[in-house]
């Protein structure tokens, strides 16, 4: 009958010879998301650039160019996507151009691994509007999904710790949240080595263990002075630590090599952040990584998300991205393996 849906029962021939097992997609390998038996491909994408523009949000990739890019990151095995509900000015914005992707592309589903973040104050200003007790948990996740278009989320984080709310209510709310399959797995997200013993002691069983922790890192900063040691907490617990930020806000990349050359639009200036590209300390470091990288055919960027790929206890980076190009070379990351020599060469220039 002309018009009518699919029938699901009818074979699919561009489903035969699946294999029966895989550790890649699209060509990008995949690592397992902390001790469970989740997996994740090596490089994700970050998305808080993602949103409306002309609506003052602050993102930095409208729509329609969002869409291209996503299209793009599942056709390079890109499909770790890390999103939050406050991105961009607290508009909710990023998850809804996500959103509105994944109600185009209800086949890719099952391809992507979509993850999100709650804690801050999000969809109304009232006290229980942020934290972590169960009210705002559960009405958090509900928005989120919402502005998703989903029926679950693959990873849920706790994106700051919080003093108040006892931890075994937020649990105990992730508990049920897990039981019903509105959440597949829980992580947390700038935590301290103290916050996430706190939360394991606290576990009430396997559907609320951390299977990651997502904090900043860079090669050329390593960890915040306050969340030092967390990657090695992480490596020695089964617990993927996700790197946000592993290109140093674009410091890592050969944009900044000529300070003479930097202005606005570029997200160092932006923030006020000179004292990074103009110390020349650093500069003499990412000019020597640089020419490291060129000597192996590689860009600055690749250097970098490649060995930090190889680090103890690292799981998937999320760099983001503004261009399809951008996308392309991060993802080119993802498959290359540094031997002992590069990697040493790498380090005595970092030491």
């Amino acid at each position: 009958m002309n018009g009518s849906a699919p029938n699901p029962l009818t074979p699919n021939p561009a489903l035969y010879r699946v294999p029966f097992t895989t550790d890649d997609f699209n060509g990008m390998p995949y690592r397992q998301l902390g001790s469970s038996g989740f997996k994740v491909s090596n490089v994700g994408l970050g998305t808080w650039k993602i949103g409306y523009p002309e609506t003052g949000d602050d993102s930095r990739i409208g729509r329609v160019e969002a869409l291209k890019l996503l299209d793009r990151a599942v056709e390079l095995g890109v499909t770790f996507w890390d999103t939050a509900n406050r991105y961009n000015e607290a508009s909710g914005n990023s998850e809804r151009v996500i959103g509105e992707w994944f109600r185009t592309h209800p086949d890719q589903r099952r391809n992507v691994v979509l993850a999100t973040k709650i804690f801050g104050g999000m969809d109304g200003r009232t006290p229980n509007h942020s934290r972590l007790s169960r009210g705002a948990i559960l009405d958090a996740v509900y928005a989120s999904l919402k502005r998703l278009q989903l029926d679950y989320i693959d990873l849920l984080y706790f994106h700051r710790f919080d003093p108040i709310t006892p931890v075994e209510e937020s649990l105990a709310a992730i508990e049920d949240l897990v039981q019903r399959d509105l959440v597949r797995y829980f992580a947390v997200s700038n935590f301290t080595v103290d916050q996430l013993k706190i939360y394991r002691a606290a576990e009430i069983s396997v559907r609320s263990r951390i299977v990651a922790v997502q904090n900043k890192y860079d090669i050329l900063n390593g960890e915040s002075a306050e969340h030092q040691g967390v990657l090695a907490y992480a490596a020695a617990h089964g617990i993927s630590f996700v790197a946000y930020s592993p290109l140093a806000m674009g410091l890592l990349t050969e944009r900044y090599l000529d300070p003479a050359k930097v202005g606005p639009g570029d997200r160092l200036y932006d923030q006020g952040m000179h004292d990074q590209y103009r110390n020349e300390a650093v500069r003499t470091k990412l000019e020597k990584l640089t020419q490291l990288a060129a000597g192996w055919g590689l860009s600055l960027s690749q250097l970098a998300l490649a060995y930090m790929l190889d680090l103890p206890g690292m799981g998937p980076v999320i760099p983001s991205a503004t261009k399809i190009s951008q996308l392309e070379s991060n993802a080119a990351a993802g498959r290359i393996k540094l031997d002992t020599a590069q990697k040493t060469a790498v380090l005595s220039i970092l030491q």
